[in-house]
């Protein structure tokens, strides 16, 4: 950590120690029996949509890169059983943390001044055989919560500079009429599609942001914006993952696709569901793909 970002982290948000020096669930936490009751609440009609991303594997014989440049999210290897076959299936080699992936990030994925979450050196609690604390085993249990949808770009997309702000979630809430809770879950529509998202500038969210997420008790975040770029904070780059998830140990969900929420919500006249995020029960990893669920 350069001079100047130790100077800018002294008045974060931080939740280092709320559950103990050994935490591993951060803002799951949150999610008590209690707050989930609420959620199940909000499943009132049966409608459901999902918040991902759609994927088509690229076949593994096509190599790791496309002609044009980039990389593959999904490679697929058919496999035939018997012969005549008897029966098909296949080897899925996913690159998980790819933007076209709708993923959730685990708390040991991002690395801040060589400490994870909770201001744990890296090496006690994962090695090259994998994650031992704080990895996606907690989300073992699945993740069952109310959703909160903030639709900041309610009448097109945010500009490709905006840096997202505590009166933007604040003025988004008001607009949706849902008060986010302590356990809620958010989904943010910024009306762009961060499954094509090539390393260029993005709008996305600010330390600014990242705190009322903070102040909110929020357990979640799922978004089709993620950090702004270039980072609208000074010496804090990436605040999303470098406070969001090293500080707050808050589960990102990146490269989310609100987009059919969004007409959902108008049409159910509601910004609030049920949420389910049920990835497959796999230890030892920093994120896995996941296919939210909302139901109304």
């Amino acid at each position: 950590m350069t001079t100047q970002e130790q100077q800018a982290s002294k008045d974060l948000p931080t939740n280092v120690g709320r559950w103990g020096d050994d935490d591993e669930r951060g803002t799951l936490n949150l999610v008590t029996d209690q707050v989930r009751a609420r959620a199940v609440q909000e499943a009132r009609t049966g409608r459901t949509v999902s918040l991902a991303y759609p994927l088509r594997p690229t076949p593994l014989i096509a190599g790791p890169t496309p002609p044009m440049g980039g990389s593959v999210a999904v490679q697929q290897a058919m496999l035939f059983t018997g012969s005549p076959s008897i029966a098909m299936a296949e080897l899925l080699i996913t690159t998980t943390h790819h933007p076209q992936v709708t993923h959730i990030d685990a708390l040991t994925h991002t690395i801040v001044d060589g400490n994870v979450y909770p201001d744990a050196p890296l090496a006690s609690r994962a090695n090259p055989a994998g994650v031992s604390r704080g990895s996606t085993s907690i989300f073992s249990e699945g993740v069952v919560t109310r959703g909160v949808l903030l639709d900041l770009a309610p009448d097109g997309p945010l500009p490709v500079h905006h840096g997202v702000t505590a009166a933007d979630l604040d003025a988004a809430a008001r607009r949706g009429g849902a008060e986010v809770l302590p356990g809620d879950a958010i989904v943010v529509h910024g009306g762009w599609d961060s499954s094509q998202d090539t390393g260029g500038e993005f709008p996305g969210m600010t330390v600014d942001a990242v705190a009322w997420m903070h102040r909110h008790d929020v357990s979640v975040y799922l978004g089709d914006i993620r950090d702004a770029r270039p980072t609208q904070d000074e010496g804090i780059p990436s605040p999303l993952h470098r406070v969001g998830i090293a500080r707050l140990g808050m589960p990102l969900v990146d490269s989310a696709n609100p987009t059919e929420l969004v007409t959902a919500c108008r049409e159910e006249g509601r910004n609030s569901f049920m949420l389910v995020i049920a990835p497959q029960r796999l230890d030892g990893a920093t994120g896995l793909p996941v296919n939210p669920i909302a139901i109304f």
